[in-house]
């Protein structure tokens, strides 16, 4: 995380993300329970915002990014998903390697 950091960083980003939580009924009985989501990173582009996800393994599952996009689909540029594989576009997730951070 922190090499992809300072990838971004020194690419001229301006790094920011954001951490939201979400309640889900778990039972009948009523019971709740309490799921954090991360968005690693958010880049600003235009006038929209790019979240990036950082995987180093389990890339097939992009939850937090999927529930941003729920959250705020009309403010979103692209979505990215950076991890260990080739690039790839799964939807609208355009899958990059981690070496290919510093074109973002």
């Amino acid at each position: 995380m922190n090499a992809i950091a300072q990838m971004l960083k020194s690419a001229g980003n301006e790094l920011f993300y954001y951490t939201f939580k979400e309640e889900t009924l778990k039972d009948e009985e009523e019971n709740k329970t309490v799921r954090s989501y991360q968005t690693d990173f958010l880049l600003s582009r235009k006038d929209k915002i790019c979240p990036i996800e950082v995987k180093s393994s389990g890339y097939n599952s992009h939850k937090s990014l999927d529930k941003f996009q729920q959250k705020f689909s009309a403010r979103i540029l692209h979505r990215y998903l950076l991890y260990t594989k080739d690039l790839r576009k799964d939807k609208d997730i355009i899958c990059l390697p981690a070496y290919m951070t510093e074109l973002l």
